[in-house]
């Protein structure tokens, strides 16, 4: 232990004796840390940012969405969901609640006063609370007779208040969509942003009051999102509409689906996917500056040897054993390579941060603690990796021959 301990402060003094060239050495560790955690923080906290956004929808939430390819696109002949579609879901299958109607309304501007701006107008159901995960801050939400009687109310977001300049508490005003006056009943909590788009730049209004509206559109974009009652027969329910669906669209036997039905966790899980297999990569690639720069620490060390031959000599002459020699080379590159992964570590960070800082919108820089300890340690790894060969050269050197060595 004690020889460990005097290898250890030896090696301190080595390093302290040569900062600028230790520093320098280590800058190829520093950056390539620096790049990976930067990286990984960046996309840790869009990836969280991502997750919280859909932690509202229950596990036990699903989407029916038509579906389309490039094919369908390039025709102009675009599958999209019908009324029928929502009715079949409701009635024909067991085990489906609170089925909320999504229908995109293309009414135009919205205007208050003499103020104009353009959300997302959607139709929907008392039902989009549970489905959606929507709740208001002020007022209420949409009412199971706000449907049946084709009230004009609307439940509008943060973002549209502020757009309109309305008060703070917009409930009991008027707004005009398009050529219908709505009163606003309710004011969405704010959700802030997901993927760059506002998730409070929209407005809700009953959606027999959409359909009635967008009529003169043969079939407008709609999704229908719906929970199940037991959790444990999500995939039997979700075989069960699947089968309906088809049924209601007349799909011949053999026939793919021109629908889909998702669950509301599929697109975290889709993105995590997504955002591990970019991380790797990226990680990769910067872990090869990592492994640069453990190559400069050994050409740095192995210098540093052919320089200290006549001090390798004067220690090996005064009783330093093959293996004190060793371990203090080993414990300079270690030190050399895990002091510049600590400083990419703290470098990394601060440029995560002003990189998510220096995009509107963007989610605050997260890196998860077991990310910065394995970068530490991969960093002091390299460093004793590469500083075998040099230990191995200085812990060879003959003492006579290192004494005569000018």
């Amino acid at each position: 232990m004690n020889a460990l301990g005097e290898a250890f402060r030896a090696a301190l003094a080595s390093l302290n004796a040569h900062r600028l060239r230790s520093f320098l050495t280590t800058l190829g560790i520093l950056i390539g840390t620096m790049a990976v955690i930067a990286v990984v923080s960046v996309l840790q906290g869009f990836t969280d940012s991502i997750r919280d956004q859909f932690s509202d929808l229950g596990s036990n939430s699903l989407t029916l969405e038509a579906l389309n390819d490039q094919e369908n696109f390039r025709t102009g002949r675009i599958n999209t969901l019908s009324f029928e579609d929502v009715e079949v879901l409701r009635y024909r299958v067991p085990g489906v609640q609170n089925v909320a109607p999504i229908l995109v309304a293309q009414l135009g501007a919205v205007s208050w006063k003499t103020r104009n701006t353009v959300p997302q107008i959607l139709g929907t159901t008392e039902d989009a609370q549970a489905t959606l995960g929507v709740s208001t801050f002020k007022g209420r939400f949409l009412t199971a007779s706000d449907d049946r009687g084709g009230r004009r109310v609307v439940v509008i977001g943060t973002k549209v208040r502020d757009d309109l300049k309305m008060p703070t508490d917009p409930v009991g005003e008027f707004v005009l969509i398009g050529r219908e006056w709505f009163k606003v009943v309710g004011l969405l909590e704010k959700r802030g942003d997901i993927l760059g788009f506002s998730q409070d730049n929209r407005m809700f209004i009953p959606f027999s009051v959409a359909r009635s509206l967008t009529g003169t559109f043969e079939r407008p974009y709609m999704e229908v999102s719906f929970t199940v009652t037991n959790l444990a027969e999500l995939g039997q329910v979700r075989e069960r509409a699947s089968r309906a669906v088809r049924s209601s669209r007349k799909l011949r036997a053999g026939a793919e689906d021109d629908f889909e039905i998702k669950a509301a966790d599929s697109f975290v899980k889709q993105f995590n996917q997504i955002t591990t297999t970019a991380t790797a990569v990226l990680a990769g690639i910067v872990g090869i500056s990592l492994l640069v720069g453990g190559i400069g620490i050994m050409n740095i060390m192995l210098v540093s040897v052919t320089e200290r031959t006549r001090e390798i000599g004067i220690l090996k002459a005064l009783g330093a054993t093959r293996r004190d020699i060793l371990t203090q080379f080993l414990l300079e590159a270690a030190l050399l390579s895990l002091l510049g992964g600590l400083i990419g570590i703290v470098l990394g960070l601060l440029a995560g941060m002003g990189i998510a800082a220096m995009i509107p919108g963007f989610p605050p820089a997260n890196v998860p603690i077991w990310v910065m300890l394995a970068a530490a340690g991969f960093s002091a790894l390299v460093g004793v990796v590469f500083g075998i060969a040099p230990a191995s050269k200085a812990a060879s050197l003959d003492p006579i021959e290192a004494l005569r060595y000018e």
